[in-house]
């Protein structure tokens, strides 16, 4: 093997591509082999700020992920650097990565990441809800029996809860905390840094009334407030 090469996990702009970093404009433009979650999301960075484009560009999902950890492997092992980024936030953050990162550890080489927007961090500070402890959660089950006992083994935890959840479930999602959960403060933040940008707080109670009807599109992330007295209603009835 040649020497040890580096494999820079580079972080996107969730939606504006003005919130791309200076690091992460000259890491992609510096690179020879560049793995990305959709070739067709990157390509709009490269377009916008006018980057040269790779020698090596292909994709590494959910759906080829132990095949494009392979091959992201050998081009390391041969000797060329590789970022690799997700469509939008940090690499690995409910997206693909942490295998990648296995394994190019274990095959010898740096790791470096190029941090930037994450949507989790971003909709936590902008709910108003307490950010100094809390658990990321990722997508819920899609079922509602699966829902709720996946809702019922956070419960009785005191940290913020921060999710992700599709527009198509909001509704269904935000009755199942009402109902495992009590009546918490919450929050519900759609299309975070784009053009129809909404962040929706209130109680819970009030939250699944109004997405109960309200059809809502792109991107949601979910903050629910811990099991703490002040952030819950104590007498609630379902």
């Amino acid at each position: 093997m040649s020497d040890k090469r580096t494999l820079y996990l580079v972080a996107t702009p969730i939606g504006n591509l003005k919130d791309v970093t200076y690091r992460a404009i000259e890491t992609l433009g510096q690179v020879q082999v560049l793995a990305c979650e959709d070739t067709r999301v990157t390509r709009k960075i490269f377009e916008r700020y006018g980057l040269p484009k790779p020698r090596v560009m292909f994709s590494c999902n959910e759906h080829n992920e132990r095949h494009a950890v392979n091959l992201i492997v050998r081009h390391l092992d041969e000797g060329s650097d590789v970022a690799f980024c997700s469509d939008a936030g940090t690499p690995g953050i409910s997206d693909p990565g942490y295998l990648l990162v296995q394994a190019a550890r274990k095959a010898g080489h740096r790791v470096e990441v190029i941090p930037g927007p994450s949507a989790v961090v971003s909709a936590l500070v902008v709910s108003g809800l307490p950010s100094h402890s809390f658990v990321f959660l990722g997508f819920p089950p899609r079922k509602d029996g699966q829902r709720k006992r996946f809702l019922e083994r956070v419960a009785a935890l005191e940290d913020t809860l921060v999710l992700y959840e599709s527009p198509h479930r909001i509704g269904a999602f935000l009755k199942n905390a009402l109902e495992v959960l009590g009546d918490r403060r919450a929050a519900v933040v759609v299309e975070q840094t784009k053009k129809f940008e909404d962040t929706a707080e209130g109680w819970l109670s009030e939250l699944s009334a109004r997405f109960e009807k309200e059809k809502v599109r792109g991107e949601i992330t979910v903050v629910i407030a811990g099991n703490v007295e002040k952030l819950v209603r104590p007498k609630y009835q379902p």
